[in-house]
């Protein structure tokens, strides 16, 4: 096991997790902290709401894409020779949560960062790629039916963790299973505050068909 290699490599995750792509894209186009507006977390959710349909397109695919090349950090590993394959996928899920952790706490953005929920989907997407393109759709056809990127995340969070329980999509490894659940669980509490708001009304839509 090369130690350095992995330390390394782990800390690149975080780091990768970090980059807060909202605020950037937020201050670099819009002139503003997308932090001190809507929800106040610096995610893809709060820049459809604040700032538009493309900007949100544009934040999302990046955090996405975080998750998924902090995730790979493990690929490196086991291409290297510093980790046996057999400890691939605990090592996926070490550089996925670091990174997901560096979304939330993102050092570039003083620790203030959004709910990374695209971040996790892009480290799901490197590790299960079939079941992920299935919650993609029930994402999309979420969003596209309900406007509420809150309502589509979750549902899709669950989804992941029930596909898991079918022949078809069912892990080797069941710590994938359990993560799953754990997941979707942690995904429900982070969005109490949007559900408390779908609950009574007042969770904002995200502009689509051309508006904003």
């Amino acid at each position: 096991m090369n130690l350095p290699l992995i330390l390394a490599l782990l800390v690149a995750a975080y780091l990768i997790g970090s980059i807060p792509t909202a605020l950037w894209v937020g201050r670099r186009f819009f002139g503003l902290d997308i932090r001190e507006h809507g929800s106040g977390n610096a995610g893809a959710t709060n820049t459809f709401r604040v700032l538009g349909k493309r900007p949100g397109s544009v934040v999302m695919a990046i955090d996405v894409f975080k998750g998924w090349a902090a995730t790979m950090m493990a690929t490196v590993m086991l291409n290297q020779g510093a980790i046996q394959p057999r400890q691939l996928l605990y090592f996926q899920l070490a550089c996925g949560v670091l990174a997901v952790l560096g979304h939330i706490y993102p050092v570039f953005a003083q620790f203030r960062g959004g709910k990374g929920v695209a971040t996790v989907l892009g480290m799901m997407l490197a590790i299960a790629p079939a079941t992920v393109g299935v919650c993609i759709l029930v994402f999309l056809l979420m969003l596209v039916l309900f406007r509420y990127v809150s309502l589509a995340s979750m549902t899709a969070g669950v989804a992941f963790a029930l596909l898991q329980l079918l022949p078809p999509f069912r892990p080797d490894n069941s710590l994938l299973l359990v993560f799953g659940f754990v997941l979707a669980v942690l995904l429900i509490y982070t969005h109490r505050a949007n559900i408390s708001r779908l609950r009574s009304g007042t969770e904002s839509r995200v502009p689509m068909f051309g508006r904003k």
